[in-house]
């Protein structure tokens, strides 16, 4: 993924620091362990960014979730639906499944996309070389 370095996408992927890219903003890397799945660093140990900006800052991550959510819904409708040709209500069934399978990787990139909103990367000197 070092194609992507310095880039949003890069940062909202991996769960990176969107200001140095260099560290994990969660506690635990796997968030399908679901006591931590949302618990966030204070800062980032590389750059010293503050995560939350303010009380409640990853509420509006909230109306991120929707089309992160759809991201996951639509192609399981079409290859359900369409491709196998299954009923509505198996399709339906299915929908539901994958989306309470997905919905900690659902959680965590609306979180990094919200984060990436509203903060950049910056190139240090160390990554110039």
């Amino acid at each position: 993924m070092k194609i992507l370095k310095g880039t949003k996408l890069n940062s909202i992927l991996n769960g990176t620091c969107p200001v140095c890219q260099k560290e994990s903003m969660y506690l635990k890397g796997n968030p399908y362990r679901l006591a931590s799945t949302l618990k966030m660093k204070e800062r980032c140990g590389n750059c010293n960014t503050k995560y939350k900006i303010e009380p409640s800052f990853f509420y509006g991550a909230m109306y991120v979730s929707y089309p992160v959510g759809l991201s996951f819904a639509t192609p399981t409708f079409l290859l359900s639906y369409l491709f196998f040709d299954l009923s509505l209500i198996t399709t339906y069934v299915i929908i539901v499944f994958v989306m309470v399978i997905s919905l900690p990787i659902i959680l965590r990139v609306s979180r990094n996309i919200w984060i990436n909103f509203f903060m950049n990367y910056r190139k240090t000197s160390i990554d110039r070389g």
